[in-house]
C-alpha cells in the first residue's frame, strides 16, 4: 500500500484541486469500523490525508444523500469489501456512486479485500452469493438496482488493489 500512500499525499498536497475530501471509506460498520476501518482512517489522518468517514455526518442529515455527496467531493475512494459488505443495501449504492464517478473521470477507486475473497465479490459467491439472493427477493420489484449493484460489485473488484489474507 506504499505506492498508492505516495499519490494520495502528493495529490493532498495540491492546493488548486476541487475536492472537499480527497479520500472516501466505504465499509460495512459492523464488519470493520471498530479494527481495521478505524486504524486506516487514523493512518491517513496522521498523514494529513483528508478523508471522509461517515461519522462526520451531522446529527439530522439525510444520510443517504450525505453520503452520495461526500463520494462527488472525493478524489478517491478506498472499498473496504469485508464478509458483509454486500448485505448491506447502503453499501451497495455507495459503490454504485463511486463507479460512476470513476466513470465520469476524475475520481480513482481502491479495493481492500479485507478477510473476503476477492472472486467472491467478483463473481458474487460465498458471502456475497447469500446477500444477493436476500436482495434479490426484497428488490424483485427493481431488478435493475440488483443488477447495477452487481455490475458495480465485478467492475470495482475487478481493479488492482489489496487483499488483507496476502498481508
Amino acid at each position: 500500500m506504499a505506492s498508492s500512500s505516495t499519490s494520495l499525499s502528493v495529490a493532498s498536497s495540491s492546493s488548486t484541486h476541487p475536492w472537499k475530501y480527497e479520500v472516501f471509506l466505504s465499509f460495512r460498520g459492523e464488519d470493520t469500523r471498530k479494527n481495521f476501518t478505524d486504524h486506516l482512517h487514523e493512518a491517513l489522518r496522521r498523514n494529513g490525508i483528508h478523508a471522509f468517514i461517515d461519522d462526520q455526518l451531522r446529527r439530522g442529515e439525510q444520510i443517504s444523500s450525505a453520503l452520495l455527496r461526500a463520494i462527488e467531493e472525493s478524489r478517491f475512494s478506498i472499498i473496504i469489501f469485508s464478509e458483509h459488505y454486500a448485505s448491506s443495501s447502503w453499501c451497495l449504492d455507495e459503490l454504485t456512486k463511486i463507479l460512476e464517478c470513476v466513470k465520469v473521470g476524475g475520481h480513482t477507486a481502491f479495493p481492500v479485500f479485507y478477510n473476503v475473497d476477492p472472486s467472491h465479490v467478483r463473481k458474487q459467491t460465498g458471502s456475497y452469493g447469500v446477500a444477493f439472493t436476500k436482495h434479490e427477493q426484497v428488490y424483485r420489484d427493481n431488478m435493475e438496482k440488483v443488477s447495477k449493484w452487481r455490475e458495480a460489485l465485478t467492475a470495482v473488484s475487478g481493479l488492482s488493489g489489496w487483499d488483507s489474507r496476502n498481508e
